[in-house]
């Protein structure tokens, strides 16, 4: 099934509506937040090419952040949750509380999400969980390219500060040439030490 808003005109002809989508970005990385978003589009909405923003380039991403949030029908809101929380709470619990924030800063009173993946306990309204939701549902789609493309903004923000990690070309991933700037420099303020190896670094410095 192409990414549609199919799911979002069903629920709308059963009289719920408006509908939000609910995804994150940054559940993975050793370093930085995780971000959520929530849309709410407008039926007519049209995107050519709008799908789950891993399957975009940086450039595609960027269009269709700008065509998304400068679209005056279209409804959406960020939440941030930032190291330290994810190392207190766990990712899992830190997603969940963003993805929460989210849904419930829009200005638009969402009634009914659907969120990318599995459901999410408790959540401040009813809401269906779409597993591959991002490739599934146009306004899921649409978060994922607004956490996506926050997010990276915030770890080109965090490269400034700590420029020896080379946040702007991972954006925090594990790849190698993060973690050959782990061993060399150690962990810095925005790395998860609840995560491995940044875990084990932050020992060897006690």
């Amino acid at each position: 099934m192409p990414c549609s808003l199919q799911h979002e005109r069903e629920f709308h002809r059963r009289g719920i509506f408006p509908v939000a989508g609910i995804d994150e970005a940054g559940r993975g990385p050793l370093a930085g937040p995780v971000v959520a978003a929530a849309v709410i589009l407008p039926l007519k909405f049209k995107a050519r090419g709008l799908n789950d923003s891993k399957k975009l380039t940086a450039a595609g991403r960027e269009e269709h952040y700008a065509r998304i949030v400068n679209d005056s029908a279209v409804v959406w809101a960020v939440a941030v949750r930032h190291a330290d929380t994810i190392d207190r709470i766990n990712i899992l619990r830190a997603t969940h509380e963003a993805m929460r924030d989210a849904v419930s800063a829009l200005l638009l009173p969402a009634v009914h999400a659907l969120i990318d993946g599995l459901p999410v306990r408790p959540f401040p309204i009813e809401h269906t969980a779409l597993v591959g939701g991002d490739g599934l549902s146009l306004s899921i789609a649409a978060a994922s390219v607004i956490a996506k493309v926050a997010r990276d903004r915030m770890m080109h923000e965090h490269a400034a500060t700590w420029p020896e990690y080379g946040f702007e070309r991972h954006k925090g991933y594990a790849t190698r040439e993060h973690l050959a700037s782990l061993r060399k420099h150690g962990p810095c303020p925005i790395h998860r030490r609840s995560f491995e190896p940044v875990a084990q670094l932050s020992l060897a410095l006690i």
